[in-house]
């Protein structure tokens, strides 16, 4: 055990010495993290066992998701996201619900075994992107500034709207396999979101007030504060999933309200848990490395592939394409919104759920989104910086909206 934990933490340090170095090269930092697992897990080196770190997975996934969730609706830009809304509102409110509809109907073309339901399903766990993997791109200043807050809006706020879609086709499934009970199915489904919502909204609007009082009064040290935000979004979700609650739900929920409440002080607040979270982040990406990607390259056929690609490509493009007609944005724009959609730790712990509910054909549908994870850390990882370049030189330098 201590062996492992001395490698993994030599590793961590080695990487965080040359990691703006690594910014500026095609290989990611998930990229890095995936392939060493993979290289010191047990389908290579041995140095860390296939069995363990499986369950240590779902537990780091869980909550790195809750804090990102968290992060992510807090810096919600919501003065910005007004005067520039077009894009990811349509983004959000169009591309997403078309690129559910399209991945559903390839799911259920190309694989028999999955019902309606659990396509469905598969299709909503793919929709979500992933606002780190796009880091490279949303903190490049080549990129148009229109673009660049366009994909962190989306990506950061896409997952969280996924989360009761999800819910409710899992809900629907299993409804449907106990027979007649399909409406306490739906009804255990609002409760789950129901104290989801009161919970995140509870704890976090209680908290930002404490935080605020005691501030004022000089109770809270420099050192301390670095922490009330990771604590507060990991209280959100671990009461709520206590309650029976959708733990997401209220991270999500809560990391809007204090957003809103903290206003200019929410950067300076939430930027410490960024640093946890990117940690939790490569930790959870090695062990995904160690405990998934060798045995999805056993058990991967050409169908899995061919989704996964035409999952990233025609499904997420497509209906941001057309659902940025009339928006004056170019065709290049355009294509890069779309193709800039890498999934990842979200699509990965929505995943896991499905396995822990039961659904029958969770197996293949954990086998697709891996697959699908795997190759979007590959693709987007190394065209983000060539696909930055490119659409610098498309887009007129004197941009007047940016």
């Amino acid at each position: 055990m201590y062996e492992q934990l001395a490698v993994l933490c030599v590793f961590v340090f080695l990487f965080s010495l040359v990691s703006k170095r690594l910014e500026r090269t095609d290989y990611s930092g998930p990229m890095i993290f995936v392939a060493s697992g993979f290289i010191m897990g047990p389908a290579v080196l041995g140095w860390f066992p296939g069995e363990n770190p499986d369950t240590l997975l779902r537990v780091l996934a869980d909550l790195t998701l809750a804090l990102f969730l968290f992060i992510d609706a807090a810096n919600a830009d919501l003065p910005t996201l007004r005067k520039r809304y077009s894009i990811p509102a349509r983004m959000l409110f169009i591309g997403l619900p078309g690129a559910i509809v399209l991945g559903f109907i390839a799911a259920f073309l190309m694989f028999d075994q999955l019902t309606v339901l659990e396509a469905a399903m598969l299709a909503t766990m793919l929709a979500a992107t992933d606002a780190a993997l796009g880091k490279a791109v949303v903190t490049n200043k080549a990129v148009p500034a229109r673009l660049r807050e366009s994909l962190n809006v989306e990506s950061g706020l896409n997952d969280g709207l996924c989360v009761p879609i999800l819910f409710l086709f899992i809900a629907l499934e299993l409804g449907t396999m106990e027979g007649d009970r399909s409406g306490l199915a739906l009804t255990l489904l609002a409760e789950e979101l129901g104290i989801g919502l009161l919970v995140g909204l509870g704890v976090s609007g209680v908290g930002a007030w404490l935080l605020k009082v005691c501030w004022h009064r000089g109770w809270v040290s420099d050192i301390w504060v670095q922490m009330t935000t990771v604590a507060l979004a990991l209280s959100c979700f671990a009461l709520a999933q206590s309650l029976h609650g959708s733990g997401y739900i209220a991270a999500f929920a809560g990391g809007m309200l204090f957003g809103f409440i903290a206003r200019d002080s929410t950067h300076k607040l939430v930027h410490p848990a960024e640093g946890i979270g990117e940690t939790l982040a490569l930790v959870t990406w090695m062990l995904f490395g160690i405990a998934v990607v060798g045995d999805v390259l056993d058990l991967v056929t050409w169908q899995v592939v061919a989704y996964a690609l035409v999952s990233l490509t025609a499904v997420r493009i497509l209906p941001n394409y057309l659902a940025l007609a009339g928006s004056g944005e170019t065709a290049s724009s355009k294509l890069f919104l779309g193709w800039f959609g890498p999934r990842g730790l979200a699509s990965i712990v929505f995943a896991i759920i499905v396995l822990q509910e039961g659904v029958p054909g969770g197996d293949l549908i954990a086998l697709i989104v891996s697959c699908t994870v795997i190759l979007s850390l590959v693709l987007h990882g190394v065209s983000a910086n060539p696909m930055s370049r490119w659409i610098a030189k498309m887009e007129p330098p004197n941009d007047p909206t940016d």
